[in-house]
């Protein structure tokens, strides 16, 4: 039999299902060029260009990342997008000096680095045990919530942020999910989220949330052809930076992985796990050469698979196309992104809660009895959470360790690495293995 994710879906299905795949992760994905190029003060049409870029290469990298081609890709279902881990040290490359050619620079060289060393880490997948892949599945789930919450209360930076009626408007795409999904099921129920959003989108328009008067303004085509700002230059001190984050990047994309292969019930051995690893970093070299940033795997997909059941990776493919179509066809892109954050942070509490319930799944095969698993989980978690409830606490810290202590997800994951090699593998005497 084929496996399920594996397996292809009707056209209908997929565009579908592929489209709520879209919605779930756009706002995301255009995230990092909007903070980047805002704080470079780039001109309206410079900002329009990176996010063009950034829709059509995130369709590329998921492609590369789903469909596979020849060593590169885990051949999951694994949306791409520009990691957040990246934005710090690209705004300081980008405002002291550098510009975006330093910033493509160093994105170019630190993706081949990536593809370099994926073989030699896929090694370690021995030391991610359902102790460490269920900590690190509820790691992620927690640590996105907030964000669903602040999209819910109508985005950071809104002049309308914590109005009632965007928390009324998120209530209500979260309600209707829920009834989707309690009284209809089947085929529906698996676009849920989907419905949710449209009849969310559908609802806002007359209350003013949104509107699509801007969508004509969009040019029709755009490509984004390489070293369009200029040819990149090689700075020490950016490459070196970028190294580092994407060393985070692959340590929170291996949480990824594991948590979709956890979903999908399916195996991940070494090869498989560097296919997917090298992909992210020959997605992160051509982004450089396309005007865009870093690549990683999006968690919030991950729980979007977990809520549906759909585990096809062909579904994930198809979104893949559409965001190739949104970066080529700008006003496409101009009618998702009329989408009100309050619609994204109902379905979002949703979809994030899920990958949190995951992990815990994943942690009900841990034997927590004679022991220091349980310390192991709650201190990981504790330390994941915060930067989440205390905001700047690492404002102090030098520049490559605010990379890895401001993200909960990069955190918390090194966290319960460590702790596990340091209780579980380290100095461990042959009683306390049979324990």
């Amino acid at each position: 039999m084929t496996h399920p994710v594996d397996q292809r879906l009707p056209a209908t299905q997929l565009g579908a299902l592929g489209l709520q795949h879209v919605l779930a992760m756009y706002a995301g994905a255009v995230a990092v060029p909007l903070i980047v190029g805002g704080a470079m003060k780039l001109p309206p049409a410079d900002l329009a260009y990176l996010i063009n870029a950034d829709l059509l290469i995130s369709g590329i990298a998921t492609l590369i990342q789903c469909v596979g081609v020849w060593r590169f890709g885990v051949r999951l279902p694994i949306m791409q997008g520009c990691t957040f881990a990246a934005v710090t040290p690209m705004v300081l490359v980008g405002t002291t000096g550098g510009g975006l050619p330093a910033i493509y620079g160093a994105v170019i060289v630190s993706g081949l680095v990536v593809v370099a060393l994926a073989p030699f880490f896929s090694r370690l997948l021995r030391f991610f045990p359902p102790l460490v892949t269920g900590t690190v599945i509820t790691i992620i789930g927690i640590s996105l919530l907030p964000v669903a919450a602040k999209w819910a209360a109508g985005g950071v930076g809104s002049p309308s942020y914590g109005e009632p009626r965007n928390l009324a408007l998120a209530g209500s795409v979260l309600l209707l999910i829920i009834l989707i999904y309690r009284f209809v099921g089947g085929a529906v129920g698996r676009v849920a989220v989907l419905l949710g959003i449209v009849a969310g989108t559908l609802v806002a328009i007359p209350f003013g949330f949104t509107d699509f008067s801007h969508v004509g303004d969009a040019e029709w085509i755009g490509v984004s052809t390489p070293f369009h700002f200029g040819l990149p230059t090689f700075e020490v001190a950016a490459v070196s930076s970028m190294i580092i984050v994407m060393l985070v990047s692959m340590t929170e994309t291996t949480g990824d992985f594991i948590a979709v292969a956890e979903i999908t019930e399916s195996e991940l051995p070494p090869r498989r796990l560097a296919d997917g690893l090298r992909a992210d970093g020959l997605s992160s070299a051509l982004g450089g050469v396309f005007n865009t940033f870093p690549y990683t795997a999006f968690a919030q997909n991950v729980g979007l698979v977990g809520l549906t059941g759909v585990r096809s990776r062909w579904v994930v493919a198809t979104a893949g196309g559409i965001l190739v179509l949104l970066g080529l066809f700008p006003p496409l892109g101009a009618i998702v992104a009329a989408v009100p954050a309050p619609v994204l942070g109902g379905a979002g509490i949703a979809m994030f809660g899920t990958v949190a319930a995951s992990g815990i799944r994943t942690l009900t095969k841990v034997r927590f009895d004679g022991n220091a698993n349980l310390l192991i989980v709650a201190l990981s978690i504790g330390v994941a959470l915060v930067p989440l409830g205390a905001e700047g606490v690492y404002a102090k810290f030098p520049e490559w360790a605010q990379i890895i202590m401001n993200s909960g997800i990069s955190a918390g994951c090194i966290t319960v690495i460590v702790l596990n090699l340091l209780f579980n593998h380290l100095f461990v005497t042959a009683e306390e293995e049979v324990a």
